[in-house]
């Protein structure tokens, strides 16, 4: 009785989703749809120097089942892009910075199937939620601090040469 209550407890409690895509408007990252600056619905931010800005995030939900000191997992990882927290400064944009920003919602795409690997490859204990927060929270370090590499490899997509390498780089790598 003890080892069902507390199976059925862990299940509730661990039926999580950290960004909840229901909240917004969404479009979730697909190989084939690719972004246009129609999706940017946000407006502009006064003062702001950046000629757009794209609001993406990786969103998870699990739902597990404790068997004995065994806990089996089932993860959902999902990418969004946010078109309502989006926008652009049409006088500012064209073609490349469109491309650029792309990138950062395939550099969030990136890192949702580093953070399925990472979830995938690990035992859990009955402290999932705690094991799962820490890892999600490591992995969005993590995913900003190589958002803004690539902003400032690329000059914000003022590099046009560093830009090129990273798109390269970036597609190579989701196509695996």
């Amino acid at each position: 009785m003890s080892v069902i209550r507390n199976t059925l407890l862990l299940a509730f409690i661990c039926s999580i989703c950290c960004v909840s895509a229901q909240e917004y408007v969404t479009i979730p990252w697909t190989k084939e749809r690719k972004l246009s600056w129609k999706d940017f619905r946000g407006k502009p931010k006064r003062g702001s120097k950046a000629a757009a800005i794209t609001a993406s995030g990786i969103s998870y939900n699990f739902s597990s089942l404790a068997r004995g000191n065994e806990v089996e997992v089932d993860f959902v990882i999902n990418t969004y892009f946010y078109p309502d927290q989006s926008w652009y400064n049409a006088a500012f944009c064209d073609d490349i910075i469109l491309g650029h920003e792309q990138l950062h919602f395939d550099i969030s795409e990136l890192f949702a199937r580093k953070l399925q690997k990472r979830l995938d490859e690990l035992t859990f204990s009955l402290n999932i939620k705690k094991e799962v927060r820490a890892i999600y929270k490591d992995l969005l370090k993590e995913l900003n601090d190589y958002q803004e590499r690539y902003d400032l490899e690329t000059d914000f997509s003022r590099n046009i040469e560093k830009q090129f390498d990273w798109n390269k780089k970036i597609n190579v790598i989701l196509a695996q």
